[in-house]
């Protein structure tokens, strides 16, 4: 079998996601056992790695279950993991599990979100919250139908509600950039987000955060949104499952969102109560 080329796609998966994981050649050859020699030669397309070498390497860089996938798929072999539809009944357990997750976090919004930025479903709170900053948003149902990624990058979307866009840009856009490593896909509508990111702060590149002395940065990233309720001061944390065997399960997330201040809090319960 002809050894593949440099710019075939699993040399250039796999040097994409050592280097999302920060690692060097030599670093990477000593933990799982080869030289250096023979990873610079897979990486360049003049050697393919076994099975059991790909999925070594592929466990020790950590890398997402679809991205493990497609990297064994490229190679000529098997995918590792299965790959089902949250509606398979044999995910039925996981998909209660999340269902308890976003009911319990009521009236403070939560949202799953897939790999791709989708929005699978919403509690109460976040159907609220969706509907100040998005109110052309029709949700009628636990599902939804919105892209974040979209959402934040169309000129009237998401964006036009942050309050506080210059201090958080910097952060913002990392945690978006850093997904496109194992999500390249991701780069084009994260690229269309940044660019709507600098249209906003008025610079060509927010390559800083700028704060006024006497300011203190908060412990967590807390955005403040402009609504027609008053301002809205959040700070979200991720939900996700510990150890999936399943590509749609290692994929998903809850994205719960928290008051950052009592005002915020009294505001949400207030709000969402007079819906329920």
């Amino acid at each position: 079998m002809n050894a593949p080329h440099r710019h075939s796609p699993l040399a250039v998966t796999l040097r994409k996601a050592r280097k999302g994981a920060r690692l060097s050649q030599l670093e990477l050859a000593l933990r799982i056992g080869v030289s250096q020699r023979h990873i610079s030669f897979v990486e360049s397309g003049r050697a393919r790695p076994s099975r059991d070498l790909l999925v070594a390497w592929l466990e020790e860089l950590q890398s997402p279950l679809v991205l493990r996938n497609a990297a064994m798929t490229e190679a000529g072999y098997a995918p590792l993991y299965s790959d089902s539809s949250l509606d398979d009944p044999q995910l039925s357990q996981a998909r209660a599990a999340l269902e308890r997750l976003l009911a319990a976090h009521d009236p403070m919004p939560a949202i799953i979100l897939d790999v791709d930025w989708n929005v699978l479903a919403l509690n109460q709170g976040a159907r609220w919250l969706f509907g100040l900053l998005m109110p052309g948003l029709v949700i009628n149902s636990h599902r939804s139908s919105v892209n974040l990624l979209d959402a934040l990058a169309h000129p009237d979307g998401l964006l036009g509600a942050v309050i506080n866009l210059e201090q958080i840009a910097q952060e913002f856009l990392a945690r978006l950039r850093h997904e496109t490593t194992s999500r390249p896909s991701l780069a084009g509508k994260v690229e269309q987000v940044a660019a709507n990111v600098r249209a906003r702060v008025g610079r060509q590149q927010p390559n800083r955060i700028l704060y006024k002395p006497t300011d203190i940065r908060a412990p967590v990233l807390t955005t403040r949104l402009r609504t027609p309720v008053g301002v809205l001061a959040i700070f979200s944390m991720f939900t996700t499952f510990g150890t999936p065997l399943d590509v749609s399960l290692s994929s998903l997330r809850i994205e719960h969102f928290f008051p950052a201040d009592e005002d915020t809090a009294q505001l949400i319960r207030q709000h969402v109560e007079e819906i329920s």
